[in-house]
């Protein structure tokens, strides 16, 4: 039991917080019972004792922030013998559930909507003049209350949202998704502390903090608020330094990241100094660290095909020149996935109904500004899936995201462009999600646009359009006379040469003369060239109603040294009519080449405290030495920190072993998850969910992850 002291003209005030009874019974446990640590909405209670008898009248105290007030639903005083007064809309209440002269035990109802963060505690009796201050707290969103904007209803999903300390990160291609497990780790003892430093270094606090404690009773303003602070862009000791290219020089490429705890307590340790590097996924994954802390429900989306529409018209140009992707002559771009973040909350903002509540779209990443900010969201789904492209926050920017139209150029050598295609259905593909109680992927496309092809799909379109400011429609292109698909021949392993398979059909009565530009090229997962690995021109006469084959081959000596972290290899094929320059046709295909195994293995009792071991093995499949090779092992309530071990050279057929003893400190499921990186083979891992029991417990399992 949590015991506070205080000295007073009537004598000493003790104060008992019943840490761990409070904290169980708000599902704060997990964090700490060293502190008390409430869901508002829910009453706690309290023991409170005196020397001598006084306790005739209590009255306590609730401060959060600096210069709290009632006025700003920072303060608040309530007692036994006074009406409960509504400050700004955020009542407290006391009520004495069991007394003695010297002793009561008190409990206290925090208000739905009261501010969340660390409030200090004051306690006054009897004749006292003065409240004593007996100690501190901190008050949390509550999912599990009906009145709170948070609330979600099915405890399923709370245990997924709020609960769940791993999670699933997708990345790859649409045609191959790759899951990468991820340690959110928000309920490690320090996490709570850095996320509510994070609140207090936030620009809107350090203007004026007054304003911003009375704010944080709003989801929608804290939602935006982290959305802001886990970037760096506006140069406000943000999280994480956001960095695309290949150079990473000064800091951790962001693939090495396996748990948001490493990079939130390097922040924190390093004077809240930006932490180097992130990328989207990194980013998204933090922010779901930061707001189940909290205790918003969030989840990490993946969106495939993603589009960047800079220009917010609903329209993605892409170019392509003889060689292939040629450099964009505009901002736009399709990446090959993206990754944000959604967070369940009411919008009472936006209309006196429900419509828009729900999933709510944040986006960390730096892309583009809001308000002047580097943030995104929180967009309304809802308003996302029916094209309401005029509700804030940011729904068109996320509308485009996931169904803007694309328009393939070609460019000249005179500079001139050339339109290959209109694609109306490219865009926003297999938007992906962790299920509720399972490492199974979840497709929730339909939760942002109606089926692609479909008539309502085209209605939602035009709305947004209409919404929108300034935002053009485009007249759709005929049928092309000649179509190409590409196909590979099994699965495409890194380390082997790649076969694939260009198709060609033509609904034209005439043999048609083609010309054929093929290329592979690395591209980052932005969809920005990186290197040319393979190219080839080729002359075909397409005879009517047949269908011709022509095998491609990318040997792993061209693309293999080139393909680094997170890139693709994109091969695009332009087929232009040797008689009719005007006719030119376009198809490409992103191939991900698949990793050797990463092998994770764990043995011994999984009981809290009881000893275990881990041992991570690669074996390097190649007929070369593989160079600068790294294991890392990382899990909350497992591991009190990332294991490591490098191998400068690691020979053919040589295996590289990580092995670990440790002791799990905390009980329920847990996963470790394991991360090999090297010179060629980058970002491989591999994962094991282990349920830790109690003494006291008759069951565990151990699970082999995916």
């Amino acid at each position: 039991m949590t015991m506070t002291n205080s000295n007073t003209q009537q004598g000493r005030i003790k104060l008992d917080l019943q840490c761990k009874k409070n904290n169980t019974e708000h599902r704060t446990h997990e964090i700490t019972t060293d502190r008390l640590i409430v869901r508002r909405g829910k009453p706690f209670r309290l023991t409170l004792s005196v020397e001598r008898p006084h306790l005739d009248y209590i009255e306590l105290t609730v401060e959060t922030g600096p210069d709290a007030s009632e006025e700003k639903g920072t303060r608040s005083s309530f007692g036994t013998k006074q009406p409960q007064v509504d400050n700004c809309g955020k009542p407290w209440r006391l009520d004495v559930l069991d007394s003695t002269p010297t002793t009561a035990t008190l409990s206290v109802l925090c208000p739905s909507n009261a501010s969340i963060g660390l409030y200090s505690l004051f306690v006054k009796t009897g004749l006292s003049d003065a409240a004593a201050r007996v100690g501190t707290f901190t008050v949390l969103f509550n999912a599990w209350c009906n009145d709170d904007w948070v609330f979600l209803a099915d405890d399923a999903e709370r245990q997924e949202y709020v609960m769940n300390e791993q999670g699933i990160v997708y990345k790859g291609v649409n045609e191959y998704i790759k899951t990468e497990p991820w340690d959110f780790g928000q309920f490690e003892d320090d996490i709570l502390d850095i996320c509510l430093k994070l609140l207090d270094l936030n620009p809107k606090c350090l203007k004026n903090p007054q304003e911003d404690y009375s704010a944080r009773c709003n989801p929608i303003y804290i939602g935006r608020v982290v959305s802001a602070m886990i970037n760096s862009e506006d140069d406000d000791k943000g999280v994480l330094v956001g960095k695309w290219d290949c150079a990473f020089i000064g800091g951790v490429e962001p693939s090495t990241w396996t748990s948001s705890v490493d990079i939130l307590r390097r922040w924190m340790k390093y004077d809240c100094y930006p932490v180097k590097f992130g990328q989207c996924w990194v980013f998204a994954a933090v922010m779901c660290t930061v707001l189940r802390c909290l205790g918003i429900p969030c989840r990490v989306v993946t969106n495939y095909q993603s589009a960047h529409d800079t220009e917010l018209n609903l329209i993605i140009d892409e170019y392509y020149g003889d060689y292939g992707v040629a450099p964009s002559q505009s901002h736009d771009t399709v990446w090959n996935y993206h990754v944000w973040v959604e967070g369940w909350m009411k919008r009472p903002d936006l209309t006196e109904d429900s419509f828009y509540d729900g999933w709510q779209v944040l986006d960390p990443t730096p892309q583009e500004r809001s308000t002047d900010v580097y943030c995104c969201g929180p967009a309304p789904v809802k308003a996302i899936h029916e094209g309401h492209t005029d509700v804030k926050y940011d729904v068109p920017f996320v509308f485009g995201e996931v169904n803007a139209d694309k328009i393939s150029w070609l460019v000249m050598a005179n500079g001139s462009k050339k339109r290959i295609q209109t694609d109306t259905k490219a865009v926003g593909q297999c938007i992906s999600t962790k299920a509720v109680g399972s490492n199974k992927r979840q497709d929730i496309t339909e939760n942002y646009k109606y089926t692609e092809g479909s008539d309502r799909e085209r209605v939602a379109f035009e709305e947004a359009v209409k919404r929108a400011n300034d935002v053009r429609m485009i007249k759709f292109p005929p049928r092309p006379k000649v179509e190409m698909t590409i196909s590979l021949e099994g699965k495409p392993l890194n380390g082997l040469d790649i076969q694939a398979y260009l198709t060609l059909t033509s609904d034209s009565p005439k043999t048609k003369e083609l010309t054929l530009r093929m290329n592979a090229q690395i591209m980052r997962y932005t969809n920005s060239p990186q290197a040319g690995v393979w190219s080839e021109t080729r002359d075909v006469q397409l005879q009517p109603t047949k269908e011709q084959s022509i095998p491609i081959l990318i040997p792993f000596a061209a693309y293999g040294p080139k393909l680094l972290d997170n890139n693709c290899i994109k091969l695009s094929v332009i087929a232009t009519d040797k008689k009719d320059s005007k006719d030119v046709y376009l198809v490409e295909r992103d191939i991900v080449p698949h990793s050797p195994p990463l092998n994770l293995a764990v043995s011994g009792t999984p009981l809290l405290n009881g000893l275990m071991t881990a041992e991570v093995t690669f074996e390097n499949p190649q007929s070369a030495s593989l160079k600068n090779c790294s294991i890392t092992l990382t899990g909350s309530g497992l591991l009190t920190q990332t294991e490591e071990i490098k191998v400068a050279e690691l020979g053919p057929g040589q295996k590289a072993t990580l092995k670990v003893n440790f002791r799990p400190n905390r009980a329920g499921p847990k996963r470790l998850v394991a991360c090999f990186d090297s010179s060629i083979f980058k970002d491989i891992r591999n994962s094991v969910d282990v349920n830790i029991r109690t003494s006291s417990s008759r069951m565990g399992y151990l699970a082999l992850g995916k």
